[in-house]
């Protein structure tokens, strides 16, 4: 049963499917006037080019065919991807004596691809990152000069040399820099008194205050950044925070005052206290802000004055478009601070500074290796209505889709790690102009450049003919087999003129009333006349003045317009003989109702749709012959029975009054009553009369009259055997009894037993005492007489 029910179910679920998928058809719903608006709707819209065919010209291929379109008449544009540079990734080990610079890396492949793109439909190609041995690393370290990192500055000032020995295993290219930050020259960050600023730790011995210095451009030489840094002397300033985002803003902006090279860039910021951020400024009457320019005039910033500081967002998108990684070498107070920073720029790291030299030189080292293991593609701004989407193929068979997508982590160097690109164009972006988009790696320079060309006309669009005789003597251009009309002129074929008939006018003789759709939302108001929309289904149509008919919205029935039983007009079913009903689900045929006496309903309903519906509410049934809280009708007749058939029974005194409806008709034996294959509705009936005999009747219905048949023979009960019960009770009751009795005694053996053997063992294991009685005097008396000598 239940198996049956699946089958249904699954058979009515594909049908409902495959009629939603028909009545969804997206190419013929959006009713597309070119080629071009067809192509746009969705991969799977076609067009029919054929001057000739009469069906819905954008549609499903398989849907055209079908309709009579040949495979030549179809166009059916489709992307496509060309690569048009492809150098292969680098492969080149450390210790190499023939160096490449740095342009002649390639650690990301292909490096440029056109793709020609068609609404809805997805261009899918493969990247491939590996992550290049011996790249040149550019170091930029920025450091906090207030007087509270004097022990700091120690620890940096041989930084260059020892850096270059610690990271000879990870590049023979290391460049280094260095440059440094306090606070900007206004109060009430400096405090502005001429011996304030000449030096702001009176008594002690401190460099005038300023807000960025380039001290140092990069360069290859350890004993130069040793020699520069020796220089530097600390400064003082009146609050904690620190200009810190100024200087990092210079340095990633001030590309050639700085040095930066397209290789790996890091930038080292060190610092004991917080930075202040955008809107800080207007402390000092700052609000200008911050413009993202470098502004370094003898490598110091001279607008710290102007311009407000950076906000968070600019500093991260600065940083991210420079190629920019981030490690905040921070003291241990505010490493907290700098971790919630470091979540929003991408790419950066936060690492604890202590009091040695090697401690600096180690967060450098484990932030570069921990920032170089992880690559994380992004790409440039998408054009309005262009979608793009990752899928990475890490280490091990580590494969993500979404977000996840664009990373890959734990990379070593030498790794290979491949990323597959999905991008998608909806309808016509850019109106077709082409678009330049750009994928990399975060932090890294190289980039992979992606034309994207948008294909928003069909190929016979350039074989349009304007003013074809076609369109009306020349009306209008042909164009993919239809006529696309002039300014001015309307129609199939351009066979209408603006002039002649108003727009409003043709709208008006288009609507049924002032409140209703043109040509009821079914159709095109051509030359004030409505041109109903073809469907899918050949067989499915509008029609009426203003389409506002149409032969398929009837209600259905068992899945079935109609219910099967008529036809669909206007929206309207016109319903078969013998059937009725909105949907034709209603018959008019009475012969279902007919109960087995011939009569409708048993008389105890009316046929209503081929059924039974029973005007006594306790009757049920297909044909209203079940009562299941009445009494069996045997009952209800069996004292008239008893009474007019043997005069005995309740109601002998009055069977003439409350039984006359009907004369029973006696048989013999009951063997001889008529039986159901004798009448088509009777009852064979079984009752007890009032000396407790059964006696047997038939009772059946016949054109509204009552036929009683009875069988004069009783079957009455013989009386118990008395003396076989009697002995059977008393010889039950003596068995009952010695069984009861063995039973006991059985029982009283097995308990004697017990007790003797467990007196038994008792005994065994007493322990009898066998000393003698102190105040016992035995009553023989031995005397030795002292002359025996023992003879």
């Amino acid at each position: 049963m239940n198996m049956k029910v699946l089958l249904i179910s699954a058979l009515l679920g594909f049908a409902s499917y495959t009629s939603a998928k028909t009545d969804t058809n997206v190419c013929v719903s959006a009713n597309a006037k070119a080629c071009g608006e067809c192509i746009q709707i969705g991969p799977q819209c076609v067009w029919c080019t054929d001057p000739d065919f009469k069906h819905s010209r954008c549609d499903e291929k398989e849907s055209l065919e079908n309709a009579g379109c040949t495979a030549l008449s179809i166009e059916n544009p489709r992307g496509t991807i060309t690569t048009d540079k492809n150098k292969p990734v680098t492969n080149r080990k450390i210790n190499q004596t023939n160096k490449l610079r740095p342009d002649e890396i390639t650690q990301i492949q292909p490096q440029k691809l056109t793709l020609n793109l068609r609404s809805g439909e997805a261009q899918k190609f493969t990247l491939t990152f590996k992550r290049a041995e011996d790249y040149p690393i550019d170091l930029y370290f920025l450091m906090d000069l207030s007087d509270s990192m004097l022990s700091n500055l120690e620890n940096v000032k041989n930084l260059g040399s020892d850096l270059a020995k610690e990271m000879h295993n990870i590049t023979s290219d290391l460049r280094i820099g260095f440059g440094s930050f306090l606070e900007k020259l206004v109060m009430p960050f400096i405090l502005m008194t001429p011996k304030y600023l000449q030096n702001p730790c009176y008594p002690g011995d401190c460099t005038a205050p300023f807000s960025y210095k380039n001290v140092l451009s990069l360069t290859k030489s350890g004993e130069e950044f040793t020699k520069k840094v020796s220089q530097q002397k600390t400064s003082g300033n009146l609050d904690s925070p620190e200009a810190g985002f100024d200087a990092i803003m210079q340095a990633a902006v001030c590309k050639e005052e700085i040095g930066w090279r397209n290789v790996t860039r890091l930038l080292v910021f060190s610092t004991d206290a917080g930075f202040h951020f955008a809107g800080d400024g207007k402390l000092g009457g700052i609000v200008r802000p911050n413009d993202g320019k470098c502004h370094l005039v003898n490598n110091t910033y001279t607008m710290s004055h102007y311009f407000d500081y950076p906000t968070i967002s600019q500093l991260a998108d600065t940083l991210s478009d420079n190629n920019i990684q981030t490690i905040f070498a921070v003291t241990e107070p505010f490493r907290s601070v700098y971790e919630e920073l470091s979540a929003l720029i991408p790419k950066s790291l936060v690492g604890t500074l202590s009091t040695n030299s090697a401690n600096v030189i180690k967060i450098i080292i484990d932030c570069y290796n921990s920032l170089s293991s992880e690559v994380i593609l992004e790409n440039s701004k998408l054009p309005e209505g262009v979608s793009i989407s990752y899928t990475s193929h890490c280490k091990n068979g580590v494969s993500e889709k979404g977000e996840n997508g664009r990373k890959c982590s734990n990379i070593s160097i030498g790794d290979e790690v491949n990323f597959d690109v999905e991008i998608t164009a909806k309808g016509c972006p850019s109106n077709g102009k082409s678009e330049m988009v750009k994928i990399k790696p975060q932090g890294i320079s190289e980039e992979v450049e992606i034309v994207l060309n948008f294909i928003c006309e069909c190929v016979c669009y350039k074989d349009r003919i304007p003013n074809s005789p076609e369109c009306s003597n020349g009306q209008g251009t042909l164009e993919c087999g239809v006529c696309r009309c002039n300014e001015g002129r309307l129609g199939r074929i351009c066979e209408c003129s603006k002039d002649e008939i108003l727009t409003d006018d043709l709208d008006a003789n288009c609507r049924m009333d002032n409140r209703t759709d043109i040509c009821s939302n079914n159709g095109e108001c051509v030359c004030g006349t409505c041109d109903c929309k073809k469907r899918d289904k050949p067989e499915e149509r509008y029609s009426g003045k203003f389409c506002e008919c149409d032969n398929f919205s009837c209600d259905r029935s068992s899945n079935k317009l109609c219910g099967g039983h008529g036809r669909c007009e206007c929206k309207k079913c016109i319903c078969d003989a013998k059937y009725t009903g909105n949907a034709c689900d209603c018959s008019l045929d009475t012969s279902t109702c007919l109960a087995r006496n011939k009569q409708i309903c048993n008389g105890r309903g009316t046929c209503e749709c081929g059924a039974c519906k029973c005007t006594d509410s306790k009757f049920q049934g297909q044909t209203c012959e079940i009562c299941p809280t009445c009494p069996s009708i045997c009952t209800e007749v069996k004292d008239c029975v008893e009474c007019k058939a043997f005069n005995t029974g309740n109601k002998k005194d009055k069977c003439n009054d409350d039984c006359s409806y009907f004369t029973p008709k006696k048989v013999k034996k009951k063997e001889e009553l008529p039986q159901p294959n004798d009448q088509l509705y009777i009852n064979d009936c079984k009752e007890r009369d009032a000396n407790d005999c059964w006696f047997f009747f038939t009772y059946a219905t016949n054109d509204g009259t009552v036929e009683v048949h009875v069988a004069e023979t009783h079957e009455c009960p013989s009386g118990p055997n008395i003396i076989p019960i009697v002995a059977g009770v008393v010889a039950g009751i003596v068995l009952i009894g010695l069984a009861l009795l063995l039973i006991w005694k059985l029982l009283m053996i097995i308990h004697d037993r017990r007790e003797f053997a467990k007196f038994e063992k008792e005994k065994m294991n007493a322990r009898w005492d066998t000393g003698e009685n102190p105040i016992y005097k035995s009553a023989v008396t031995t005397v030795v007489n002292p002359k025996y000598e023992g003879n």
